[in-house]
């Protein structure tokens, strides 16, 4: 899967929920978390184990400042709306390094 996902995305959409979910449990503000859609290397996967009626994706990214996050989002409409976003762990950090490693 890759970031095909998101053509034809023109914004984001926020829960209030879960954007306060996000900013409070992990420190992410809904402005860094968009950050890391337009940053590269942005690694894209199909969420099968979650999707329950609508698909809903992970992705790698980085924000502007550097920060490591690991995203669930799904698509409405022309939105994306971000359900989760955390700092990638240890795992998440390697495969996040590969991909940008094999970019250059």
């Amino acid at each position: 899967m890759d970031e095909l996902v998101l053509q034809g995305c023109t914004g984001f959409e926020w829960d209030s929920g879960n954007a306060e979910k996000n900013r409070d449990k992990n420190g992410v503000e809904p402005g860094e978390c968009e950050e890391a859609f337009f940053n590269r290397p942005f690694i894209v996967a199909d969420d099968e184990r979650h999707s329950t009626g609508k698909m809903r994706y992970f992705a790698l990214g980085r924000s502007d400042s550097g920060r490591r996050l690991f995203l669930v989002f799904t698509i409405r409409g022309e939105f994306v709306r971000v359900i989760s976003v955390r700092d990638m762990n240890r795992k998440e950090r390697a495969v996040y390094e590969k991909a940008a490693s094999d970019r250059f």
